[in-house]
């Protein structure tokens, strides 16, 4: 048994893992922003305590945050003020007496999508697009994690595109920038709003452009989209695919790609558990 660990700036997801399936799990509300270095630790370790059992023999942990994946020190945490340099292997390992293993959250969740597929169909070279309030990408080179040699190599959508950057265009700051929320947007695009249909059309557009470049970088088999607006993908799927068949060069490449969704809180949780 493996507990698996997904720690974001709203939510602590906290499960317990056997061969990929999650036993039981609890989320609780991650951090607040008022909180000491040490408070945090503390929530952190109080919360696991609540869940861990006899049975565990492993921690995972994943962060939204560059990590020291060997030595397990995390550094500028997004949303958590107060995790400059956390020393968290460190810690945890010292507070529970089990191995920690820690590692960025946009890894975990290709980790864990990885681990959904089944064994006879497992994808060669994984690439994972989480879409939330920017764009965190992931990879899984056969069955391996692949981190770089500073946990940073996903960071693509920092790349320069229109007048700003990648992810401001294939994010939720794409749809903040039009005064609307993605949920609300679907909605009208799927009761026939053209307006709405439109916005998801440009949101297409642009994913294919960042797709075309995680191709180029990585030549995925398989891409799997998760965070909230990943569950639109009906909705942007046709222009997003249009792009890539109208620009990119190499179509055997875009006729064998697999494309699909995975949003289930689920999979950082086994990804965590997988490092």
């Amino acid at each position: 048994m493996i507990l698996g660990i997904d720690l974001g700036g709203t939510n602590l997801c906290i499960g317990l893992v056997e061969d990929n399936l999650v036993k039981q799990a609890v989320s609780v509300p991650s951090f607040s922003p008022s909180f000491t270095l040490e408070q945090t630790l503390e929530y952190l370790a109080d919360r696991i305590s609540e869940v861990i059992t006899p049975e565990v023999e492993k921690i995972g942990i994943g962060v939204p945050s560059v990590v020291d994946v060997e030595k397990g020190i995390v550094y500028d945490a997004a949303n958590i003020p107060s995790w400059k340099e956390v020393h968290l292997k460190e810690y945890l390992e010292s507070r529970f007496g089990l191995p920690v293993d820690i590692n960025n959250d946009a890894n975990c969740y290709a980790m864990g999508a990885y681990g959904k597929f089944p064994e006879d169909s497992k994808p060669e070279v994984l690439v994972t697009v989480t879409l939330g309030t920017g764009i965190g990408i992931g990879v899984v080179d056969h069955g391996r994690l692949f981190c770089g040699g500073n946990c940073g190599e996903g960071e693509l959508g920092y790349l320069k595109y229109k007048d700003g950057c990648l992810e401001e265009y294939c994010s939720r700051q794409y749809f903040d920038r039009h005064g609307v929320q993605c949920h609300d947007a679907a909605k009208a695009a799927l009761e026939g709003d053209a307006d709405a249909i439109r916005l998801f059309d440009d949101f297409g557009r642009n994913l294919g452009y960042a797709l075309s470049i995680f191709m180029y970088a990585y030549d995925p088999s398989h891409i799997v989209f998760g965070g909230g607006i990943a569950n639109a993908l009906p909705l942007f799927r046709p222009s997003m695919d249009a792009y890539l068949k109208e620009n990119f060069p190499f179509a055997g490449n875009v006729e064998r790609l697999h494309i699909e969704a995975q949003t289930s809180g689920e999979v950082p949780i086994i990804g965590a558990s997988l490092l």
